[in-house]
């Protein structure tokens, strides 16, 4: 006779597991509204800002996302806030105020790009032809302009641009030398009459490589030929190195 199997003890604990998943899966949802919270605003700006450009979006990527669970990240809220832009365009316009009375506006102009404000000086303002040391003229220039920027607190960057005539001297091997050569003499320039903070100023060469226009022509090679100060928006700061960081202060523009 065979026996009758036993009946099986029905598991009474299994909830068990669906409770502990829960419990995990609310922990987790919890960590990550902390994190959220912790977020550097500023940092999440530039990400936003560096992936519209990278990926082409024309500013959509991230520029509206409707209400933010983090502080100050809302919808309406805008990347660049206004009084920071208002004392970037006083600043641009005090700039414009001197280059109209020197009558310097074929050769110096000055323009507002998302990276800040830009000054540019074509090559025969500061420079004699394949050389990097200022003139005269150029010094005088540098000189009256230092005062305005000198009561900006931003970051600023000094850029040497070439044309694409090569070049194959000593002292000058390529145009990267001559652009470098160029940028640095203006810093040196900057800081040697003004007070402005070693940290706050910074020189990148581009060569040949960022032209404004075709070099095809003697016209736009002239063009190409330039030095640029930027003054760079409050949200740059992050970009700098971590030894160098400061931390923006009001703007002083009277």
């Amino acid at each position: 006779m065979k026996r009758s199997a036993k009946p099986k003890k029905e598991n009474s604990e299994r909830w068990l597991l669906t409770y502990s998943d829960m419990i995990t899966l609310l922990l987790i949802f919890f960590i990550v509204l902390y994190t959220m919270s912790k977020i550097d605003v500023q940092k999440f700006r530039i990400l936003s800002n560096s992936l519209n450009k990278a990926l082409g979006a024309g500013g959509m990527i991230l520029d509206a996302p409707g209400p933010s669970l983090v502080n100050g990240l809302s919808q309406q809220e805008p990347i660049h806030t206004s009084t920071e832009a208002a004392k970037l365009e006083k600043l641009k316009q005090q700039l414009q105020e001197y280059i109209t009375k020197a009558k310097l506006d074929k050769q110096v102009s000055v323009s507002t790009e998302e990276r800040g404000v830009v000054l540019s000086f074509q090559e025969q303002v500061l420079f004699q032809l394949g050389s990097a040391e200022l003139t005269p003229s150029a010094k005088e220039i540098i000189d009256k302009i230092g005062p305005i920027l000198e009561t900006v607190p931003n970051y600023m960057k000094i850029e040497g641009h070439t044309d694409n005539l090569p070049i194959n001297t000593r002292q000058y091997p390529s145009n990267w030398e001559l652009s470098s050569a160029r940028a640095t003499h203006v810093l040196q320039e900057l800081l040697n009459g003004f007070n402005i903070l070693p940290q706050r100023l910074s020189a990148t060469a581009y060569g040949e490589f960022r032209p404004r226009a075709p070099n095809t022509n003697d016209a736009n090679r002239q063009i190409n030929r330039r030095v640029n100060i930027v003054i760079l928006r409050d949200m740059y700061y992050m970009t700098e190195p971590e030894s160098a960081r400061i931390v923006p202060a009001d703007n002083k523009v009277e």
